[in-house]
């Protein structure tokens, strides 16, 4: 890539050994600096938005016909498990910019939201013409014939590892850490690393959500399946106290019900933090980070408004409403605005494909913790 140029307009891709881990793109007189990690795919969708003006053409008329057809169909039917405030606030810019489409929301649980979606499509009677929830739910989903193909307008900044390319595309992505109550455990105390846990001080003082098999899966996929096992089982010993909801288990956390969660996204407890509770989080070392992916409905009703919805959820300006709730965002332009205290965790996120072990992971966390 060293030394790739287009004189034409002036704009030169230098190499990115000399900026520290990021690659720079000279326009004009402009330098544009670049996370390395996401240098190609961005670097080649702005050289090619350079060197092919059509391009920004194709584009334009492509959002106009959206437009037209959202303003014919007034609607879209939104099946979200994010936060309902955070879904609220972005469906209310979305209005703002789109007055003329009324979003209705249907918000459920992550899990309830997956039987639900499965149920309705089986029996061909579908309602949502977007739907957004964890990475595993959209991998089945995606297998099972419920989405439809739809690359969004800004699918170039999205990397590889953060989409199943046509089908969805990452909204934002939560690290899974350990929320503890500054109050009750001394900076001395708090746990660093996953072993830590395991100390007989905390045996009944700790609690967890029970249903969370992603966090089960890729507690293993960083483990090691037979080492993440045997954890497992010796967690269990420790007797966690076991709640469903990330914003209750914040709030008993906080309360001084349990002096620690340990699976609970960092997130959920900046929430609380930022509102004066005793709170606060910390990563046991590489930390499970979950995708929260969006996706066109097979049988939408109202296509074109949930294609504009989309487009909207992944776009700058919507990326950007998303790292105001305190989320990571993979969309290549933002992905150096994030949290300082999130950008120093060393996350793996989950591989989608683990999703074809659902049911297993599900019983296995189950019978292991008696959830």
């Amino acid at each position: 890539m060293s030394g790739l140029s287009a004189s034409s307009n002036k704009a030169v891709l230098s190499h990115p050994s000399r900026f520290q881990g990021l690659i720079v793109i000279r326009i004009g007189g402009n330098r544009v600096r670049i996370p390395n990690q996401i240098r190609i795919e961005f670097a080649v969708t702005v050289l090619a938005l350079l060197l092919f003006p059509g391009t920004f053409r194709t584009l334009f008329a492509s959002n106009e016909a959206l437009v037209e057809g959202a303003k014919r169909e007034g609607e879209i039917v939104f099946y979200a498990s994010m936060n309902l405030g955070e879904a609220n606030i972005l469906i209310a810019e979305f209005e703002k910019r789109y007055p003329f489409v009324k979003v209705k929301l249907n918000r459920t649980g992550s899990e309830k939201l997956l039987s639900k979606v499965l149920t309705e499509a089986r029996a061909k009677k579908l309602f949502a013409d977007v739907i957004q929830t964890v990475e595993f739910s959209m991998h089945i989903f995606n297998r099972s014939g419920v989405l439809a193909r739809y690359t969004a307008q800004a699918d170039a900044l999205y990397p590889k590892n953060f989409k199943e390319a046509g089908y969805w595309t990452t909204v934002y992505y939560n690290p899974y850490v350990v929320a503890y109550n500054t109050r009750l455990v001394p900076p001395r105390l708090v746990p660093k690393s996953y072993d830590d846990l395991l100390d007989p001080k905390w045996k009944g003082k700790m609690m967890m959500e029970g249903t969370k098999a992603d966090w089960f899966a890729g507690v293993l996929q960083i483990m090691g399946r037979e080492r993440g096992l045997q954890y497992m089982h010796n967690l269990a010993k420790q007797q966690p106290v076991l709640r469903e909801g990330h914003e209750l288990l914040a709030q008993l956390v906080a309360a001084g019900e349990g002096l620690l969660d340990i699976n609970i996204p960092a997130s959920s407890v900046d929430r609380m933090k930022e509102k004066g509770a005793p709170i606060d989080w910390t990563a046991l070392g590489a930390a499970p980070a979950v995708m929260v992916g969006i996706g066109l409905s097979s049988q939408a009703a109202h296509p074109n408004a949930a294609k504009l919805f989309i487009d909207f959820a992944l776009s700058r300006d919507g990326q950007k409403i998303q790292q105001g709730f305190g989320r990571l965002v993979a969309r290549a332009d933002l992905v150096t605005e994030q949290p300082a205290a999130l950008k120093e965790i060393k996350m793996v996120p989950l591989n989608p494909a683990l999703a074809e072990k659902l049911g297993e992971y599900t019983q296995q966390l189950r019978t292991i913790f008696g959830s």
